[in-house]
């Protein structure tokens, strides 16, 4: 293939550049306003990037339901029964869901993060967090699920269709390979919860839950394999039926296994992992049988068994980085058990992390849609283009935090009761809505700052702000001046503070003129070389 025809194929964006996109509202050349951002370039870049980000969303807030709906179920059982699902909900997230979704986000990481020309960085992969609950987002959800997304988009883009199924049959191998010692972990939480200081009644809960949920460890990284594969495709709307099936489903069985049978809890997670199977189930039949897929998907192949130690050798302490703002999140839950009352703590917390993962969503496919427009526009060698993507999705995201914000504070005196009957539980909850509009409004900013491509600088953001300053603040709010899980909170909204400040001054740095020239080698100097390995 000649240097021309890889340049035009690696740098095509995933949406086209028409005429209409090339020439301004008088016919002038993006050049010749290349200095002014025009009303008919703004209304085109929000037309796009909610095009983009509203099935993500759509299928993101699908998948994260189900843990959500059993944590509700079983909320309605009493207090020890809801702390120990979301003491082993918030288990799994550290253990298990953050770890399998790092590995697939690094999947595509160690062969350059690309899209449509835009390398966004070979070390760090998007970042991506969770709450309890949300193991699907795996939400560092989606951390890994970011990488195959990359991957799997450079062999679309260069036609390399078959090689799309290779990269999947990859990831699938090293997730199930992965999952294997974390089913033994989960296997053995009572005892790891015990270890760690917390109640022990909990812990006996919570460690009953796990080994019921190993089941639905493995069909997540399926699942998530299968979405990321689909989506790269633009076979978005398949998929949001599937999960939305899925979903509708899950009702009926977990209300049967928890109110009907002798499982009690249990009950719930058995439901989880029947629903991940079935989401599983279906989108595998899909894939196997749509005409829509006969390019991307023809078989099993043993190629999927080269260069998986050195993808281990890059992956996981990569994937030790992402997770740590995951690992901090969770913490938070871990840290409650260790309160006056753990019972209401752990309790109260992990339903305000659950309702913050619902709603991180939203900004959280604002994020994957400006990462993929930036990475457009600088692999087209439009830099002004990608500057004026980075202040729409910042003003996207300060509209949407301010509306999800005050939706939260108008519903806190009855949000608690999706959740307990108990009064005690659903004050606890009202009281702690305010904080959580803050700081969803804070995680808004910073998740889609950090979608316009600073995933390597955002790790070490991520350190300092999580670690140096938003968990050692948590504690001494919480434990030294006895606020409580309110202080446990406020310390995740200092280190979201000092998140956006960081973002912030590095965006405002940044010279997009000098990140398009550098795309544009990184396409030939880093994607290329892969490619032929590949």
């Amino acid at each position: 293939m000649e240097r021309a025809d890889e340049k035009k194929c690696l740098n095509s964006p995933l949406i086209q550049i028409s005429e209409e996109n090339v020439y301004g509202v008088n016919g002038e050349t993006r050049d010749d306003n290349e200095n002014g951002f025009g009303r008919k370039k703004i209304s085109e870049e929000v037309k796009k990037q909610l095009w983009l980000a509203g099935p993500m969303i759509s299928v993101s807030l699908l998948q994260i339901c189900l843990q959500m709906i059993s944590v509700m179920f079983v909320g309605h059982l009493g207090e020890l029964a809801l702390s120990g699902a979301s003491m082993a909900t918030s288990f799994a997230s550290v253990t298990g869901f953050s770890l399998l979704v790092s590995f697939l986000l690094l999947h595509t990481s160690t062969c350059g993060d690309l899209v449509g020309g835009f390398c966004l960085d070979e070390d760090g992969g998007g970042v991506a967090r969770a709450g309890t609950g949300g193991g699907d987002v795996g939400d560092v959800v989606k951390g890994m699920a970011s990488a195959l997304d990359t991957l799997c988009g450079q062999s679309y883009g260069a036609k390399q269709y078959r090689l799309m199924g290779i990269h999947m049959q990859r990831a699938i191998l090293v997730l199930l390979i992965v999952s294997i010692p974390l089913a033994f972990i989960w296997a053995n939480t009572k005892s790891l919860l015990i270890l760690a200081h917390q109640d022990p009644q909990i812990s006996e809960e919570a460690g009953i839950y796990a080994q019921f949920m190993i089941p639905s460890l493995f069909a997540y990284g399926l699942l998530q394999c299968l979405t990321r594969f689909l989506q790269t495709q633009n076979i978005v709307f398949p998929m949001m039926l599937i999960s939305g099936i899925t979903v509708l489903l899950h009702f009926p069985v977990c209300w049967f296994l928890v109110f009907k049978s002798s499982l009690g809890s249990r009950g719930a997670a058995v439901a989880n992992s029947i629903s991940y199977w079935i989401n599983v189930l279906l989108l595998a039949a899909y894939v196997k049988f749509s005409s829509s897929c006969q390019k991307t998907w023809t078989g099993f192949s043993m190629e999927a068994f080269q260069n998986i130690v050195n993808f281990l050798s890059l992956a996981i302490p990569s994937a030790v980085m992402v997770c740590f703002e995951w690992w901090s999140f969770e913490m938070m839950v871990l840290l409650s058990g260790l309160l006056p009352n753990p019972t209401l703590e752990t309790s109260v917390l992990s339903i305000s992390l659950n309702t913050g993962s619902t709603v991180w969503m939203i900004p959280f496919g604002l994020s994957g849609a400006v990462s993929t427009r930036v990475s457009n526009e600088l692999g087209a060698e439009h830099p002004e283009a990608a500057r004026l993507a980075v202040c729409v999705v910042l003003v996207m995201a300060i509209t949407v935090g301010l509306v999800v914000g005050s939706v939260l504070i108008l519903i806190r005196n009855v949000w608690g009761y999706a959740y307990s009957n108990e009064i005690q539980v659903v004050k606890y909850v009202a009281s702690m809505m305010p904080i959580l509009a803050l700081s969803n409004f804070l995680d808004g900013l910073q998740c889609t700052a950090r979608g316009c491509g600073w995933q390597k600088i955002g790790a070490f953001i991520n350190l300092g702000s999580y670690y140096l300053v938003g968990i050692p603040t948590a504690i001494v709010l919480a434990f030294v001046l006895h606020i409580g899980g309110k202080g446990l909170w406020l310390g995740i909204i200092c280190a979201l503070v000092v998140q956006v400040l960081s973002l912030f001054i590095v965006t405002v740095r940044t010279n997009w003129e000098q990140e398009a020239k550098k795309a544009t080698d990184r396409v030939y100097d880093s994607i290329i070389p892969i490619d032929i390995v590949s």
